[in-house]
């Protein structure tokens, strides 16, 4: 009798210890619930500013909120990339049984955004920039990578289409993209 009780006991405090090791084994996921970050890709490609805020809930879910705006007009832009503005609410989903909100992610969300395009008058030479606000709804996927110090990447890539239409003179955006190679900090 004392030996299975020994035997049990032994196996209790294994399994103890070895539940407080997983806890130990990822400090920077206890007590930091919120992450600031820059889109370094936008930033680089585009001369955009896109900073997001997230919140996390639990262990697989957190939101947050996206601000974009790209500082070069179309006209300046070698690139003529058209988005000049947009804030994006979003909701994201984890699929890591191991970690706290990092890993594989499906994100859903809602875009407000502003496009701007050059119309050319070709009878008097003169071209005008007019600009139109959307909204879209759409998905991203992605990935989200934390270190120890709580640093951490993302990279995500979405699709999504305008559901309220701008003004009916611009060329019509029905898809926007979301996009990016994220780079902050987890607190």
């Amino acid at each position: 009798m004392k030996k299975i009780f020994l035997v049990f006991a032994i196996a209790f405090i294994s399994l103890n210890i070895k539940g407080q090791e997983t806890v130990k084994k990822y400090p920077q996921d206890i007590d930091k619930k919120y992450e600031l970050k820059l889109n370094a890709f936008n930033l680089i490609a585009f001369s955009a500013f896109d900073a997001s805020y997230e919140k996390l809930i639990n262990a697989e879910s957190s939101y947050g909120v996206a601000l974009y705006y790209k500082f070069k007009s179309i006209e300046d832009d070698e690139i003529g990339f058209p988005k000049k503005f947009s804030i994006t609410p979003y909701y994201r989903r984890f699929f890591s049984e191991t970690k706290y909100a990092r890993g594989f992610f499906v994100e859903a969300f809602g875009m407000l955004n502003t496009y701007e395009d050059i119309f050319y008058n070709f009878s008097n030479n003169n071209d005008r920039v007019e600009s139109s606000t959307s909204f879209a709804l759409g998905i991203s996927v992605g990935g989200k990578f934390v270190t120890k110090g709580g640093f951490t990447t993302e990279v995500f890539l979405g699709l999504g289409r305008n559901l309220i239409k701008g003004s009916e003179d611009m060329i019509e955006y029905n898809i926007i993209g979301r996009f990016g190679i994220s780079l902050g900090y987890r607190f």
